[in-house]
Protein backbone atom coordinates (compact mmCIF):
# COMPACT_ATOMS: atom_id res chain seq x y z
CA UNK A 1 0.00 0.00 0.00
CA UNK A 2 1.16 3.24 -1.38
CA UNK A 3 2.12 5.96 1.68
CA UNK A 4 0.41 9.70 0.07
CA UNK A 5 0.68 12.90 1.27
CA UNK A 6 -1.18 16.10 0.18
CA UNK A 7 -0.13 19.55 0.79
CA UNK A 8 -2.81 22.27 -0.01
CA UNK A 9 -3.49 25.54 0.89
CA UNK A 10 -7.14 25.84 -0.80
CA UNK A 11 -9.52 24.42 1.37
CA UNK A 12 -11.77 23.44 -1.82
CA UNK A 13 -9.86 21.65 -3.28
CA UNK A 14 -8.35 19.57 -0.08
CA UNK A 15 -12.67 18.96 0.12
CA UNK A 16 -12.72 17.70 -3.78
CA UNK A 17 -9.48 15.81 -3.10
CA UNK A 18 -10.92 13.88 -0.12
CA UNK A 19 -14.24 12.61 -1.90
CA UNK A 20 -11.93 11.83 -5.17
CA UNK A 21 -10.19 9.12 -3.20
CA UNK A 22 -12.87 7.90 -0.21
CA UNK A 23 -13.44 4.74 -2.15
CA UNK A 24 -9.21 4.27 -3.02
CA UNK A 25 -8.47 1.24 -1.00
CA UNK A 26 -4.98 0.73 -2.43
CA UNK A 27 -3.58 3.59 -0.64
CA UNK A 28 -3.17 5.42 2.63
CA UNK A 29 -4.20 9.00 2.25
CA UNK A 30 -2.42 11.88 4.67
CA UNK A 31 -3.44 15.49 4.49
CA UNK A 32 -1.62 18.68 5.06
CA UNK A 33 -1.43 23.08 4.88
CA UNK A 34 1.20 25.12 4.69
CA UNK A 35 2.57 26.08 8.24
CA UNK A 36 2.20 30.09 7.79
CA UNK A 37 -1.26 29.51 6.90
CA UNK A 38 -3.25 31.19 9.60
CA UNK A 39 -6.33 30.85 8.74
CA UNK A 40 -6.15 26.88 8.07
CA UNK A 41 -4.65 26.26 11.09
CA UNK A 42 -7.35 28.10 13.26
CA UNK A 43 -9.67 26.39 11.80
CA UNK A 44 -8.79 22.82 11.60
CA UNK A 45 -6.05 23.21 14.65
CA UNK A 46 -8.48 20.71 16.73
CA UNK A 47 -8.13 18.44 13.72
CA UNK A 48 -6.27 15.08 13.90
CA UNK A 49 -6.78 14.31 10.18
CA UNK A 50 -5.22 17.29 8.85
CA UNK A 51 -2.00 19.24 10.89
CA UNK A 52 -0.06 21.99 9.41
CA UNK A 53 3.44 21.60 7.95
CA UNK A 54 6.55 23.11 7.00
CA UNK A 55 8.03 20.80 4.24
CA UNK A 56 11.98 21.96 5.00
CA UNK A 57 11.67 21.65 8.71
CA UNK A 58 10.48 17.44 8.28
CA UNK A 59 11.98 16.90 4.92
CA UNK A 60 13.98 13.85 6.39
CA UNK A 61 10.36 12.23 7.47
CA UNK A 62 8.63 13.18 4.48
CA UNK A 63 11.42 11.41 3.01
CA UNK A 64 11.37 8.14 4.63
CA UNK A 65 7.54 7.85 5.01
CA UNK A 66 6.01 9.00 2.04
CA UNK A 67 5.81 7.16 -1.50
CA UNK A 68 4.27 10.31 -3.26
CA UNK A 69 3.59 13.55 -2.54
CA UNK A 70 1.26 15.68 -4.14
CA UNK A 71 1.23 19.63 -3.92
CA UNK A 72 -2.40 20.89 -4.74
CA UNK A 73 -2.15 24.84 -4.73
CA UNK A 74 0.45 24.52 -1.77
CA UNK A 75 2.54 27.41 -1.01
CA UNK A 76 5.95 26.16 -0.24
CA UNK A 77 8.98 25.65 -2.70
CA UNK A 78 9.80 22.38 -2.41
CA UNK A 79 13.47 21.45 -1.45
CA UNK A 80 15.64 20.19 -4.20
CA UNK A 81 16.70 16.85 -1.50
CA UNK A 82 12.56 16.63 -1.67
CA UNK A 83 11.83 16.28 -4.95
CA UNK A 84 14.95 13.48 -5.38
CA UNK A 85 14.03 11.42 -2.31
CA UNK A 86 10.00 11.33 -3.45
CA UNK A 87 8.06 11.19 -6.14
CA UNK A 88 6.49 14.67 -6.06
CA UNK A 89 3.16 16.02 -8.10
CA UNK A 90 2.03 19.42 -8.83
CA UNK A 91 -1.50 20.01 -9.66
CA UNK A 92 -0.89 23.98 -11.14
CA UNK A 93 -3.79 26.40 -12.03
CA UNK A 94 -2.35 27.29 -15.46
CA UNK A 95 -1.55 25.47 -18.84
CA UNK A 96 2.35 24.88 -18.62
CA UNK A 97 4.41 26.28 -20.34
CA UNK A 98 2.37 29.49 -20.48
CA UNK A 99 2.34 31.64 -17.20
CA UNK A 100 4.39 29.92 -14.82
CA UNK A 101 4.59 30.90 -11.27
CA UNK A 102 1.98 33.04 -9.37
CA UNK A 103 -1.63 33.79 -10.64
CA UNK A 104 -1.55 32.10 -14.43
CA UNK A 105 -5.12 33.11 -15.36
CA UNK A 106 -4.45 37.05 -14.15
CA UNK A 107 -0.99 37.05 -16.78
CA UNK A 108 -3.10 35.30 -19.14
CA UNK A 109 -5.60 37.99 -19.22
CA UNK A 110 -3.08 40.54 -19.60
CA UNK A 111 -1.10 38.82 -22.47
CA UNK A 112 -3.61 36.76 -23.84
CA UNK A 113 -1.74 33.53 -23.46
CA UNK A 114 -3.62 30.01 -22.90
CA UNK A 115 -5.39 29.65 -19.66
CA UNK A 116 -6.11 25.87 -18.13
CA UNK A 117 -4.96 23.32 -15.42
CA UNK A 118 -1.79 21.16 -15.38
CA UNK A 119 -0.29 18.19 -13.97
CA UNK A 120 3.13 17.62 -13.51
CA UNK A 121 6.22 16.08 -11.98
CA UNK A 122 7.97 18.26 -9.57
CA UNK A 123 11.78 19.11 -10.44
CA UNK A 124 13.89 22.26 -8.87
CA UNK A 125 12.07 24.54 -11.10
CA UNK A 126 9.38 26.45 -10.68
CA UNK A 127 6.50 25.01 -12.39
CA UNK A 128 9.00 23.21 -14.13
CA UNK A 129 8.68 19.60 -14.29
CA UNK A 130 7.42 16.92 -17.25
CA UNK A 131 4.13 17.16 -18.00
CA UNK A 132 1.59 14.54 -16.89
CA UNK A 133 -1.66 15.60 -18.49
CA UNK A 134 -3.22 19.49 -18.68
CA UNK A 135 -6.28 20.70 -19.90
CA UNK A 136 -6.98 24.00 -21.49
CA UNK A 137 -10.16 26.61 -20.58
CA UNK A 138 -11.99 29.28 -22.67
CA UNK A 139 -10.92 32.60 -21.86
CA UNK A 140 -13.82 34.67 -22.48
CA UNK A 141 -13.97 38.50 -22.81
CA UNK A 142 -16.67 38.54 -19.44
CA UNK A 143 -14.23 36.63 -17.57
CA UNK A 144 -12.39 38.46 -14.63
CA UNK A 145 -9.73 36.85 -12.62
CA UNK A 146 -12.30 35.47 -10.47
CA UNK A 147 -14.28 33.86 -12.91
CA UNK A 148 -11.74 32.01 -14.87
CA UNK A 149 -10.23 30.90 -11.74
CA UNK A 150 -13.46 28.92 -11.02
CA UNK A 151 -13.13 27.18 -14.83
CA UNK A 152 -9.10 26.09 -13.75
CA UNK A 153 -10.78 24.70 -10.53
CA UNK A 154 -13.09 22.65 -12.23
CA UNK A 155 -10.65 21.85 -14.70
CA UNK A 156 -7.79 20.40 -12.56
CA UNK A 157 -10.36 18.45 -10.46
CA UNK A 158 -11.36 17.17 -13.60
CA UNK A 159 -7.60 16.17 -14.28
CA UNK A 160 -7.51 14.71 -10.97
CA UNK A 161 -10.05 12.46 -11.43
CA UNK A 162 -9.48 11.21 -14.53
CA UNK A 163 -5.56 10.66 -13.88
CA UNK A 164 -5.19 10.37 -9.83
CA UNK A 165 -4.83 6.41 -10.27
CA UNK A 166 -2.53 6.48 -13.21
CA UNK A 167 -0.23 8.84 -11.46
CA UNK A 168 -0.60 6.91 -7.93
CA UNK A 169 0.63 3.73 -10.24
CA UNK A 170 2.86 5.30 -12.24
CA UNK A 171 1.20 4.90 -15.72
CA UNK A 172 1.63 7.77 -17.66
CA UNK A 173 4.10 9.19 -20.13
CA UNK A 174 4.81 12.71 -19.80
CA UNK A 175 6.43 14.57 -21.50
CA UNK A 176 8.80 18.04 -21.59
CA UNK A 177 7.19 21.10 -22.34
CA UNK A 178 9.00 24.20 -23.86
CA UNK A 179 10.65 26.78 -21.56
CA UNK A 180 7.80 28.89 -21.45
CA UNK A 181 7.42 31.92 -19.00
CA UNK A 182 7.64 33.18 -15.61
CA UNK A 183 5.64 35.50 -13.55
CA UNK A 184 6.78 35.91 -9.99
CA UNK A 185 4.32 37.22 -6.90
CA UNK A 186 6.68 40.75 -7.44
CA UNK A 187 5.26 41.05 -10.91
CA UNK A 188 1.77 40.95 -10.04
CA UNK A 189 3.00 43.34 -7.26
CA UNK A 190 3.98 46.01 -9.83
CA UNK A 191 0.30 45.51 -11.63
CA UNK A 192 -1.75 46.98 -8.33
CA UNK A 193 -1.50 50.79 -8.20
CA UNK A 194 -3.53 52.09 -11.34
CA UNK A 195 -1.25 55.03 -13.22
CA UNK A 196 -4.68 57.87 -13.39
CA UNK A 197 -2.26 59.55 -15.90
CA UNK A 198 -1.81 56.35 -18.10
CA UNK A 199 -3.23 56.73 -21.54
CA UNK A 200 -4.01 53.79 -23.25
CA UNK A 201 -6.58 51.64 -25.07
CA UNK A 202 -10.01 51.08 -23.23
CA UNK A 203 -9.18 47.12 -24.33
CA UNK A 204 -6.10 46.94 -22.45
CA UNK A 205 -7.50 48.95 -19.04
CA UNK A 206 -10.80 46.90 -19.42
CA UNK A 207 -7.98 43.96 -19.17
CA UNK A 208 -5.87 44.88 -16.78
CA UNK A 209 -8.53 45.40 -14.53
CA UNK A 210 -10.43 42.37 -14.87
CA UNK A 211 -7.21 40.63 -14.36
CA UNK A 212 -7.09 41.78 -10.97
CA UNK A 213 -10.75 41.53 -9.94
CA UNK A 214 -10.70 38.90 -7.94
CA UNK A 215 -14.46 38.02 -5.58
CA UNK A 216 -13.19 39.76 -2.56
CA UNK A 217 -10.24 40.59 -2.44
CA UNK A 218 -8.75 44.43 -2.60
CA UNK A 219 -6.04 44.36 -5.74
CA UNK A 220 -6.27 46.93 -8.12
CA UNK A 221 -6.27 50.77 -6.40
CA UNK A 222 -5.22 54.86 -6.60
CA UNK A 223 -4.59 57.42 -4.85
CA UNK A 224 -7.05 60.14 -4.89
CA UNK A 225 -5.87 63.59 -4.41
CA UNK A 226 -5.99 64.05 -0.47
CA UNK A 227 -3.17 60.24 -0.84
CA UNK A 228 -6.59 58.55 0.07
CA UNK A 229 -6.28 54.80 -1.37
CA UNK A 230 -9.06 53.83 -3.44
CA UNK A 231 -9.80 50.19 -4.54
CA UNK A 232 -11.31 49.17 -7.72
CA UNK A 233 -12.85 46.38 -9.05
CA UNK A 234 -14.73 45.81 -12.39
CA UNK A 235 -17.83 43.59 -13.21
CA UNK A 236 -18.69 42.22 -17.02
CA UNK A 237 -21.57 40.52 -17.70
CA UNK A 238 -22.24 38.47 -21.05
CA UNK A 239 -25.28 39.80 -23.09
CA UNK A 240 -28.25 37.07 -22.28
CA UNK A 241 -30.14 36.86 -25.78
CA UNK A 242 -33.63 35.63 -25.34
CA UNK A 243 -34.30 34.14 -28.81
CA UNK A 244 -38.49 33.59 -27.98
CA UNK A 245 -38.46 37.39 -27.80
CA UNK A 246 -37.04 37.83 -31.47
CA UNK A 247 -39.30 38.42 -34.39
CA UNK A 248 -38.53 35.70 -37.16
CA UNK A 249 -38.63 37.03 -40.44
CA UNK A 250 -41.67 36.34 -42.77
Amino acid sequence: MQNVLLISDNEYLIGAFRLLTKDLTNASFAYAFSKNNKALTAKYETKKWIVPLDVKEKLPALIEKYDLIISLHCKQIFPSELVKGVRCINVHPGLNPFNRGWYPQVFSILNGMPCGATIHEIDEGLDHGNIICQKEVALEAWDTSYTIYQKVLAAEIALMEENLQKIMDGEYQAFRAEEGNLNLKKDFEKLLEIDLGDTDTFQNHIDKLRALSHGNYDNAFFYDRNGTKVYVKITLKKEEVDHHSQISPE
